[in-house]
């Protein structure tokens, strides 16, 4: 495999301006974890594992996946890949295997970018390691589960995800917590790399307990003709959710769009965002997002940086309050350093009008049906150019997480 230089391509990467939430000691956290035995495929967890993967898209039965990674903790109890072009197994196994990995490893994310990403490298937990060799095109996606069985653990893993030249690559990754896990640190890295005329989908369930503290930090680089879409989905109670992806159009007709929908009940604040840099002539990026709190705090931010004539970019954000309490801040940046280019956002918070609900009331609804319905054609953004069926996973993991709400 010839050697690529992501950092060059990603030069003048800057660091994510300061975040707004509160700091974690690091120290409270749990480092050490007991060893969990491999299986030889997901049917063999328990019925309790297996009840909380499905809410996060990841099927123990396996149908319509074209490979399984599940990390329990600090311990890889998984890896397969069942599709030919495919290869999943331990991101720590991938550095002993490839000589040319380091070539990728802390090259689309600072490794000194805050003091999670620190913790990720001296701490690091395994992680998964995703590629599509040249030309590898598969219908079913790859799924990866994170799961936390310990409470008061810190689980640091590292990712890296590849789709060679001409490849097509779609995951499916969920993180959540077994039943009595109460409090936990999730820091999850990852780096994410487009070759020409590539195409990556990546979607992530979130399902955490009330008190788990997590921190994604994910970076991705996209060449000529690629194309990387992201969709983020966290609709169950957590602690404190911060992250902030960026992406790096570096190539002719890159492509990068950002999907996230956002659920705060009381008591859970959320610093969400998206960036991307756009490089190269031809690229685009859209970036939208649908929050919703009924008692939480969010901030969506989103920043766009243009950087060469010719490239075209959208903001859209959408916040929608369902109680007295809670807050939604929406912070859209645009930054254009050149003539010639086409950016442009819209943002959106309120509440629901009275006048909907008792459209619907008037048709048979109560109060609480209306505000389902209203809320579900809220949350039911357009994702274009994934698979039908990976469509049907993100609604589905909508509709499981709104069901106290209903």
């Amino acid at each position: 495999m010839s050697k690529v230089s992501p950092r060059e391509m990603a030069k003048k990467a800057e660091k994510k301006p300061s975040a707004i939430g509160p700091d974690i000691d690091l120290n409270a956290y749990s480092v050490e974890a007991k060893e969990h035995g491999k299986i030889q495929r997901l049917k063999d967890l328990s019925g309790e594992v297996k009840e909380k993967a499905i809410h996060v898209g990841v099927d123990a039965e396996e149908a319509c996946r074209s490979g399984s990674f599940f990390q329990m903790d600090h311990s890889v109890i998984l890896s397969s890949a069942y599709k030919s072009g495919l290869e999943v197994m331990s991101s720590t196994e991938a550095l002993k295997k490839y000589d040319w990995l380091p070539d990728y490893w802390w090259k689309a994310v600072n490794v000194d970018a805050d003091k999670y990403t620190a913790q990720a490298e001296l701490k690091q937990n395994h992680g998964y390691f995703l590629r599509a060799l040249p030309g590898a095109k598969v219908e079913f996606p790859l799924q990866a589960c994170l799961y936390m069985t310990q409470d008061g653990l810190a689980q640091n893993v590292h990712n890296i995800i590849i789709a060679e030249e001409g490849s097509e690559l779609h995951i499916i990754t969920g993180c959540t917590t077994a039943p009595r896990v109460r409090t936990g640190l999730h820091i999850g890295v990852s780096e994410f790399y487009i070759k020409k005329n590539a195409m990556v989908t990546f979607t992530m369930i979130h399902n955490w307990a009330e008190d788990v503290e997590v921190r994604p930090r994910t970076g991705a680089i996209v060449e000529d003709n690629g194309i990387f879409m992201s969709n983020y989905v966290c609709m169950k109670p957590v602690k404190t959710l911060q992250m902030y992806p960026t992406a790096y159009c570096v190539g002719e007709n890159a492509t990068v769009r950002f999907n996230t929908i956002l659920f705060a009940r009381e008591g859970s604040k959320m610093d969400v965002g998206g960036r991307v840099f756009l490089r190269a002539k031809g690229s685009r990026a859209e970036l939208v997002t649908r929050a919703i709190t009924r008692g939480g705090d969010i901030i969506t931010r989103g920043h766009l940086i243009g950087e060469v004539p010719g490239i075209r970019g959208h903001l859209e954000c959408r916040g929608l309050i369902l109680s007295e309490k809670g807050s939604i801040h929406a912070i859209p940046e645009l930054e254009g350093r050149v003539n010639n280019i086409d950016m442009s956002h819209e943002a959106a918070v309120g509440k629901i009008a009275e006048e909907e609900i008792q459209y619907l009331m008037a048709r048979g609804l109560n109060s609480e049906e209306a505000t389902s319905v209203i809320v579900g054609g809220f949350l039911d953004i357009e994702i274009k150019g994934i698979p039908e069926h990976l469509k049907r996973e993100i609604k589905k993991a909508v509709r499981m997480g709104d069901e106290p709400l209903m």
